[in-house]
């Protein structure tokens, strides 16, 4: 559902290559109708008769999976109507990854309306909550800056190493706003230019504190490039740390993760783009007695889509890694 923005559009390229994963609904809004294909001609060999249809709830009953690329708000009115009916709920958007029901009105400007469903969602970030995810009917998929920021620091939180709140900084190219016609996200606007934004207010702020236990100062900027996404992220050691392990608890900590790459050079978001992987390192500052840790990722892939079908993976009992591209595209 939402298959025609960025997000809905990645994960059709996605299950197009998955082994398991067949598209029988693909519905688009004010696409409906139109070939998918047509809208978006990068899809047209892989679904030659695929068409975007109107959202009809009655059409996905029965359904293994069904994932919700949708504008915010939507999937608390359609989750409801959905859950129950299909196998697996994935939602791309931020609807249900809050568990506090009462920190929606604050950072997304209104009352939630589906309060008592979100207990019942599993936090959509498999290297962190793998265990809960096995088996899962409801999941909420986190966006590319709260995924940057957790693989990041939520290592070196989980293990005591780090003590009061942090900071992250972090840039994303302009697909992370959507498929949007707004005037700040056209080439005129955006080429040569490299902006801060959401100065305080960021929404996604109380997701990457849920996850990560401490206060967060997030200040999001946006990069004039399609794809990609590179989070600073900025803490206090709690005890004596070094640079050597600092690298060393995050290779302890991702050691079995496909989809983890720890690196000791500065991560780029070319490394990433097109692939399901995060490439993360850390610094310790001797001089400052900062902790620097970085994450770079593709914020439509591993931020988004493909984080998505990596939880239905496992969701449904399939391989993790299934449809899921290890290899970035370069140049």
């Amino acid at each position: 559902m939402g298959a025609s923005g960025y997000g809905g559009t990645e994960l059709l390229r996605l299950c197009a290559t998955h082994p398991e994963l067949e598209v029988v609904v693909a519905t688009g809004g004010t696409s409906a109708g139109e070939p998918v294909g047509r809208h978006t001609p990068a899809l047209a060999a892989a679904y030659p008769a695929l068409r975007y249809e109107q959202t009809d709830v009655g059409a996905l009953c029965g359904l293994d999976a069904v994932f919700l690329a949708l504008p915010h708000g939507e999937s608390q009115r359609l989750v409801p109507e959905i859950a129950g009916r299909v196998g697996v709920v994935v939602d791309l958007a931020a609807d249900f990854r809050l568990k506090d029901a009462t920190a929606y009105p604050r950072w997304y400007g209104g009352p939630h309306s589906a309060p008592e469903m979100l207990a019942g969602f599993v936090y959509g970030l498999p290297e962190l909550f793998r265990d809960e995810l096995r088996g899962a009917r409801l999941v909420a998929a986190p966006g590319c800056y709260p995924t940057a920021a957790a693989l990041a620091l939520a290592p070196f939180a989980r293990a005591g190493a780090i003590e009061g709140g942090v900071v992250v900084d972090a840039a994303s190219g302009v697909s992370g706003a959507g498929r949007s016609t707004a005037p700040g996200l056209q080439f005129g606007a955006v080429d040569e230019d490299f902006r801060a934004y959401g100065l305080l207010t960021h929404r996604h702020t109380p997701e990457m504190e849920q996850v990560l236990g401490r206060s967060v100062l997030f200040t999001p900027h946006l990069v004039p490039m399609a794809r990609g996404l590179l989070a600073t992220c900025y803490a206090r050691p709690a005890h004596e740390l070094t640079t050597g392990e600092a690298i060393g608890l995050l290779e302890e900590t991702y050691a079995e993760e496909r989809f983890v790459v720890v690196t000791g050079e500065p991560p780029s978001t070319k490394s990433t783009t097109g692939s399901n992987t995060a490439h993360v390192t850390a610094r310790v500052d001797e001089r400052t007695g900062w902790l620097v840790a970085l994450c770079a990722l593709d914020n439509l892939v591993k931020g988004a889509a493909g984080q998505a079908v990596q939880c239905a993976n496992l969701a449904l009992g399939l391989d993790e890694g299934a449809g899921l591209p290890l290899a970035a595209v370069y140049p």
